[in-house]
């Protein structure tokens, strides 16, 4: 498969994952008498990757994610020089997501920014009030779980057409856990997507939404890299 069409089944699939994800969250989750609340975002995010990972996952790979591009090259299961057009298009990707769900947000009389718009942040824009420490391991070791998930699921030996079903689950119960700490990023891309909307504190924050994930992944990826390795 071409570059070009697979660096834009990543723009479509990332595309799909901040608008579903974070549209679930600036929408729909605190909708009067309907709220879908943290467990519908929870599997909003979930159901993005899953149904992706179903349509173009055989054509990209259904990355989506910086970190996961990341860490799926240090578990030696990506190209290094296909890197950088994946993370271009996946940031490009969310991007345009953000603005499509302000663009639909900002339709209803007296919506604002206020509400944080599903942007990631520590501190005191933290959903719960936690440190940047606290934030920071969180977003390592759910990252890192994501990539032992990924790589474990897409493995030649484990059973084959599940890891759609498994990875999306993961990310599911990912943001079950860590939604009250970071509002959960595991995905710089899906950070920086929503930071650009908010602007100042998502924005000054967002160095910790690209360095935590893509730690995570990489140590993943080179743990299951090990781990899986049958001559080791």
């Amino acid at each position: 498969m071409s570059l070009i069409k697979r660096t834009t089944a990543e723009f479509i699939g990332t595309f799909w994952l901040v608008l579903g994800g974070c549209g679930s969250a600036v929408i729909a989750s605190s909708f009067p008498n309907v709220g879908i609340g943290l467990l519908g975002v929870s599997f909003a995010f979930g159901l993005t990757v899953l149904t992706m990972a179903y349509a173009i996952g055989h054509v990209s790979g259904c990355h989506l994610n910086p970190a996961v591009s990341l860490g799926l090259f240090a578990g030696g299961r990506f190209n290094a020089a296909d890197l950088i057009p994946y993370i271009v298009a996946q940031v490009l990707g969310a991007m345009l997501a953000a603005v499509t769900l302000y663009f639909i947000a900002t339709g209803k009389a007296g919506f604002d920014l206020s509400g944080g718009f599903a942007a990631n942040g520590y501190a005191e824009h933290s959903p719960g009030g936690y440190s940047m420490i606290a934030g920071l391991v969180t977003e390592v070791i759910m990252t890192f779980m994501f990539l032992m998930i990924i790589l474990g699921a897409t493995d030649k030996r484990a059973p084959a057409g599940f890891a759609p079903i498994a990875i999306g689950l993961g990310l599911t119960l990912i943001h079950l856990i860590s939604i009250p700490i970071t509002n959960t990023s595991v995905n710089p891309a899906r950070s920086t997507g929503v930071a650009f909307i908010v602007g100042e504190w998502a924005v000054a924050q967002l160095w910790l939404f690209w360095v935590a994930p893509i730690i995570g992944g990489i140590l993943g990826g080179l743990v299951y890299r090990w781990l899986g390795n049958e001559e080791s």
